[in-house]
């Protein structure tokens, strides 16, 4: 009877211990899911094998496992060009020791959560685009000995409990918006050595407590005061490009530190960094009667909930806020909701209008000139204004997370730099709570989409030199938002539908669809999002290309092709367009039949330099194909749109030059 009482009491832990090593391990394959998750682009598909059916992550891209392999303990993609976020359940990996996604594009805010991996001994998220202040969580990392958070967009602050990181070795900080000083002083008894400070006192705060720091670099902030004594040991280019008062000339002029960014933190001192005249009033304090102080606090709480019905009132109504409450599926145990930072600097220079101007100058939105799964677009006239087009987004507000609306404050920063004759500019975005209202204002072009004048319209409106006209201008707007931005600018899914003509058919590229990638992750879109309507799409293997710069190029060379033959770039009974047209590209006496039949005079020179650039632009090696900048140089001195040209080449020119003007 005992041995059978000790078997089951055996059994029993033994289950314990299977299922609980089994949460276990089901929670690090969740962190890593979710982290994917909050990716929505992948060019190089790092992480397509990462599957959440798979209980064992070890195989996954970029996954490291202890021995035992029961644990993760690295993570290391860099330089994927993964653009998302950094989601907070990362911290959950409790035995995490390395966390390296240096050079992607990685935005929003560095988690706090992070702080809570103690065996973390690397930390380098340098060459993203993350911004906020740095959460002083991170002085949690007790095991730390690399911190590299360069060439980001932080600001704020610099957490002196960094210095409390006794293991810590380098950091890394430079090219950000830090401002304020270097949290680092001691005593006047310190003696520095090359690799760090050995302090005989006590009274040292900030970063002069890391004694073991060997490496570390502040340049190229917004600093300001003076170099702590105790960090002398670092060369004079660790400090270079900040506003420090020294007389050293590699400083940011008087100018440039006069428009540092504000620092938008809302972190709480510890009481162990209060300034000194904080501590004296504490003391005044701590002096009081009882009672008074009592009815101090009591008085101050009325006023403080006051104050905070008042604010949240305040917030609901103007829904100006600078951070937001995401719902995350997440596990029994944890929070319900987590905080997401939303730079609230980043659009103020970009124009908000209210729904109710835009529900007027588009007639009560009931002029609607396009539509898809995820969106509608409306023509309007704005009062004493242009005309415009009107991007509403289809989402509800239960599905709409804080991740989607950093993004969609991102996306509209990204396309308010667009300044150029050939591409679409926008005019101001609509953002509302009630009803729940996320929308874009873009110049209208008034001749509609190249797409519907190539297979709707009349084609005979498209003469030969109208064609190259607008050959050339996609292939200058292209040029500019690839070589002329700073990153370039790619068009999510360029093909005749994403150029608009203006009222002299002059092209202008809009990018509509890059929200797909976003709204694909609500439980609305989870669907892949095709053209409705169309007899001729795209195939999903084309649809599921990544959109980046090589990307655009290949769209552009089945854009030309389109344009030239009057076909779409796809149909169900004739397939690809680009398998089509190879055997013509190669024989010169055989290019002709890629011209659309519709047209009756067309220039050969023209036609051979297109066929070129296409060749070039659909290689299936992508190294070897040129850029736009080469590309429409090609294009601008190869192709003649001059009038005295076309008369030269055809008789039928005059008709044609009469319905092109």
């Amino acid at each position: 009877m005992r041995s059978y009482a000790s078997l089951q009491l055996l059994s029993f832990v033994s289950l314990v211990l299977v299922v609980t090593c089994d949460s276990f391990v089901r929670e690090e394959v969740w962190a890593l899911t979710t982290f994917k998750e909050a990716i929505y682009e992948d060019p190089h598909m790092v992480l397509s094998n990462w599957n959440a059916l798979d209980a064992d992550p070890c195989g996954w891209s970029g996954i490291s496992c202890s021995s035992a392999r029961d644990h993760v303990v690295k993570i290391n993609i860099t330089g994927y060009s993964l653009r998302g976020f950094l989601a907070p359940e990362l911290g959950r990996i409790k035995f995490l020791q390395q966390l390296v996604l240096h050079g992607n594009n990685l935005i929003g805010v560095i988690p706090k959560e992070l702080g809570m991996l103690k065996y973390l001994q690397v930390l380098d998220l340098g060459a993203n685009q993350l911004t906020g202040p740095i959460p002083p969580e991170i002085a949690n990392l007790t095991s730390v000995r690399k911190i590299n958070l360069q060439s980001n967009g932080l600001t704020g602050s610099l957490p002196p409990e960094l210095g409390n990181l006794k293991y810590l070795q380098e950091l890394w900080l430079d090219r950000n918006r830090l401002q304020g000083s270097v949290p680092a002083s001691s005593g006047s008894d310190f003696t520095s050595s090359v690799y760090g400070i050995y302090a005989s006192n006590t009274n040292l705060t900030g970063l002069c407590r890391a004694s073991g720091l060997k490496v570390a670099d502040f340049s190229y902030n917004f600093f300001t005061g003076s170099i702590p004594k105790c960090l002398g040991y670092l060369p004079s280019t660790s400090f270079q490009g900040n506003c420090l008062q020294n007389k050293d000339p590699r400083q940011r002029s008087s100018s440039l530190c006069d428009r540092a960014p504000h620092a938008r933190t809302h972190q709480t001192r510890s009481p162990k960094h209060q300034p000194a005249e904080d501590v004296s009033k504490q003391h005044q304090r701590a002096s009081k009667p009882a009672w008074l102080l009592a009815l101090e606090i009591v008085t101050g709480t009325m006023v403080g909930c006051l104050f905070l019905i008042a604010f949240l009132t305040a917030l609901q109504r103007c829904n100006n806020k600078s951070s937001l409450i995401i719902p995350l599926k997440k596990l029994s145990s944890q929070k319900d909701h987590v905080t997401v930072y939303i730079d609230s600097e980043m659009l103020k220079d970009v124009v908000r209008f209210s729904r109710q101007e835009l529900e007027v100058a588009c007639e009560d939105f009931s002029n609607i000139i396009g539509s898809s799964p995820d969106s509608l677009v409306y023509k309007g006239i704005m009062k004493g204004g242009p005309e415009i087009a009107v991007i509403s987004l289809c989402i509800k507000e239960q599905q709409w997370t804080g991740y989607l609306e950093l993004y969609f404050q991102r996306e509209v920063a990204d396309l308010a730099r667009l300044n150029n004759e050939n591409a679409g500019k926008l005019l101001g975005y609509c953002k509302e709570s009630t009803p729940f209202t996320r929308m874009l204002v873009i110049e209208y072009a008034s001749n509609g989409t190249l797409y519907e004048h190539l297979h709707y319209g009349d084609g005979c409106q498209l003469s030969w030199t109208r064609r190259m006209k607008i050959v050339t201008g996609i292939a200058r707007g292209l040029k500019y938002l690839h070589t002329e931005l700073e990153p370039p600018f790619t068009i999510s899914e360029l093909n005749s539908s994403s150029v608009y003509l203006t009222e002299e058919f002059s092209p202008k590229l809009v990018d509509f669809e890059s929200w797909k990638s976003i709204l694909a992750r609500s439980e609305k879109n989870s669907g892949s999002i095709g053209s409705q309507g169309a007899i001729c799409v795209l195939p999903h293997s084309l649809e599921g290309r990544h959109l980046d710069v090589q990307g655009n190029i290949y769209a552009f060379g089945v854009l030309l092709l389109e344009i030239i033959s009057g076909r779409p770039p796809y149909c169900k009974d004739k397939g690809r367009l680009v398998d089509w047209a190879k055997d013509f590209l190669e024989l010169p006496e055989a290019m002709a039949y890629v011209v659309d039949p519709e047209l009756k005079h067309f220039r050969f020179e023209d036609l051979k330099v297109i066929c070129e650039v296409v060749k070039l632009c659909i290689h299936p090696d992508p190294t070897k194909q040129p850029s736009m900048q080469e590309l429409s140089a090609i294009l601008e001195s190869g192709i003649d749109t001059t009038i005295s040209a076309d008369l030269k080449a055809s008789s039928l020119a005059w008709a044609e030059l009469a319905l092109a003007s």
